[in-house]
């Protein structure tokens, strides 16, 4: 029993926290981290969704990457304080298609 606890806790490493399909924004519910983990919890989100990093910024306490879905460009992003991490459109009102199919996915958690 307790290893078919693990593994559906593994299986549900990543979900849904919030989306606003309004503003273009999923916040996502993500193991801990800090500034120095993000780039390797980010790059592991972003394998599992096979989707690739085009940019990478940070500054002082966030991560700002620019990524590539399903040709569609987003925003993952992660401020390392609260442990938030999210994905949001390049504009508000872009990419609701895919939002909503990402949106989907992380309800289900994986």
């Amino acid at each position: 029993m307790a290893d078919t606890n693990r593994v559906n806790k593994q299986q549900t490493e990543f979900g849904l926290s919030q989306y606003d399909a309004e503003e273009g924004r999923i916040i996502i519910r993500t193991p801990n981290f800090d500034f120095d983990t993000f780039p390797e919890l980010g790059d592991k989100l972003l394998k599992l969704l096979s989707a690739q990093a085009i940019e990478k910024q940070w500054d002082a306490d966030i991560h700002s990457w620019l990524i590539d879905f399903e040709d569609c460009q987003l925003f993952l992003r992660a401020e390392h304080y609260s442990e938030c991490v999210w994905l949001e459109a390049l504009s508000s009102g872009d990419s609701k298609q895919e939002l909503d199919f990402l949106a989907s996915l992380f309800e289900r958690g994986f």
